[in-house]
């Protein structure tokens, strides 16, 4: 992608994200976006075919960042010299979801929410998995990782329901906890 389509990809991301902080996903038009991003309707879906395929390539982007195998030194936060256990996995994890908390928090609005947590949840099934002891052997393997996948959903969800008041380190300690998983 060029350096143009990076910059109106860029906008429309952001149209979409202010008109998400002000609207319900549902009652958003595409016509909404195109005027808020100032671009033509064929721009518009020379980069996505609908909405959805819009809401869901912006989640893509951040959990693709987020659920990286490299993980790099940021403003915020430095785990490029971690162990990459689970536990630097899902304080990465919540990190980044502060750092973009004004798109997360657009996005969990309403019924985009569920569709962001839908994602969100085969983005941590794929964590889960790259971590087998994180998942319980005495009980269905498909049934531990929807589990380990719903609770960690939920308390991000709670989380960021709480304003995002404690620290990721102290989320994720309390989430680990939680499972009974100690690395």
């Amino acid at each position: 992608m060029d350096r143009r389509q990076q910059k109106t990809r860029a906008a429309i991301f952001q149209a979409f994200n202010r008109l998400l902080e002000k609207k319900h996903f549902n009652s958003i038009t595409v016509q909404e976006i195109l005027d808020e991003a100032n671009i033509g309707r064929s721009t518009f879906y020379a980069h996505f075919e609908t909405k959805d395929a819009l809401l869901k390539e912006m989640c893509t982007d951040i959990f693709d960042h987020i659920f990286s195998h490299e993980l790099h030194s940021e403003t915020s936060h430095d785990f490029s010299l971690a162990d990459h256990g689970l536990r630097d996995k899902i304080t990465h994890l919540l990190y980044h979801l502060k750092d973009n908390r004004e798109n997360v928090l657009g996005i969990l609005s309403g019924e985009s929410g569920e569709l962001f947590m839908r994602y969100f949840k085969e983005y941590l099934g794929t964590l889960f998995e790259q971590y087998p002891g994180s998942i319980r052997q005495d009980v269905p393997k498909e049934f531990a990782l929807n589990h380990r996948v719903g609770s960690l959903g939920e308390a991000v969800r709670w989380w960021i329901g709480t304003r995002m008041e404690l620290p990721p380190e102290t989320v994720a300690g309390y989430y680990l906890k939680m499972i009974g998983y100690t690395d």
